[in-house]
């Protein structure tokens, strides 16, 4: 069988990737705290005991708000630094046919627009961002270098069970009775299923190069509310208008990153911003499953 290393295989992706290939492929994991290879890339060059015919690469330090500089240090340190080392590491072993990294169409460094393609710049600003586009060069570089098939994918929202992040806290607040709508909800946003990014992975591997992933239909914030309303049983979200939003964000905006809302966050929750992935389906038949159809709150 062919023998892949998948790193964070534990995570909420990883997790995913792991139940879709492990019966097709001798996977061999690497994580903080689990499976073959048990190490933190940021501190270590691992030592390999196997030869790898495919790697992917799903470790890293997920997006959040930074609150200090130790924080934004740790975004470099951990998707950086991490994938350096897991290259030293591969580098002593007989080099890999096939390499996919796990990326985020946050390397556009965009809060809204419609359908941006794979040839947009990369002006990430905002310390997560930039250090996924460091990844990215590192990965091509190395890859360029060693005669080796590279393939980056470029994720938007991943939907799945038990969700974290935004999605995870937009479930607890419909959930708890007290998420609300702004603006009617009505901006759209890309995202992708979890299951979907697995299915087709390694057949974008096959190819090479670097692709958005989407579910080709792009939700509002109003169709994934009352979707998870709908599961939860819940009655549909209250709507906050625009202009107390405003009101609401400029107050907000005296208490810096830790308030709930401010102008910088309802630009992002009520402007559209989604992401072409023709390109995708056109080199390896990416055709997903819509998330409105897809998604499940629980099993």
């Amino acid at each position: 069988m062919i023998s892949l290393l998948l790193t964070g295989g534990s995570g909420f992706l990883g997790s995913s990737i792991l139940e879709s290939i492990q019966e097709r492929y001798t996977v061999f994991s690497l994580s903080r705290s689990v499976g073959d290879y048990k190490l933190c890339l940021e501190k270590n060059v691992p030592y390999f005991n196997h030869d790898f015919d495919i790697v992917v690469h799903a470790a890293g330090l997920a997006h959040y708000s930074p609150k200090d500089i130790v924080d934004v240090d740790l975004f470099n340190l951990v998707n950086v630094v991490g994938t350096q080392n897991l290259l030293k590491g591969l580098e002593r072993r007989k080099i890999p046919d096939r390499f996919v990294l796990i990326s985020t169409v946050a390397v556009y460094g965009v809060s809204e627009g419609y359908l941006i393609n794979e040839r947009s710049e990369l002006n990430a600003i905002d310390p997560y961002g930039k250090s996924k586009v460091q990844a990215e060069k590192l990965v091509l570089q190395w890859c360029t270098e060693n005669n080796v098939v590279c393939t980056i994918l470029r994720l938007p929202l991943v939907v799945g069970l038990n969700p974290p992040g935004n999605l995870g806290a937009m479930i607890k607040g419909i959930r708890k009775g007290y998420y609300f709508n702004v603006a009617g909800g009505l901006a759209k946003k890309s995202m992708v299923l979890a299951s979907d990014v697995a299915k087709y992975l390694l057949t974008a591997s096959e190819i090479g190069g670097t692709f958005n992933l989407t579910d080709g239909y792009h939700p509002s914030f109003f169709e994934l509310s009352e979707n998870i309303s709908r599961q939860l049983g819940k009655n549909r979200p209250k709507n906050l208008p625009l202009w107390l939003a405003k009101v609401l964000s400029r107050v907000g905006d005296l208490f810096g990153a830790k308030a709930p809302i401010s102008s910088y966050k309802l630009r992002k929750i009520s402007s559209d911003l989604t992401f072409d992935d023709s390109k995708a389906r056109e080199a390896f038949g990416w055709d997903p499953t819509p998330v409105l159809e897809g998604f499940m709150i629980s099993n």
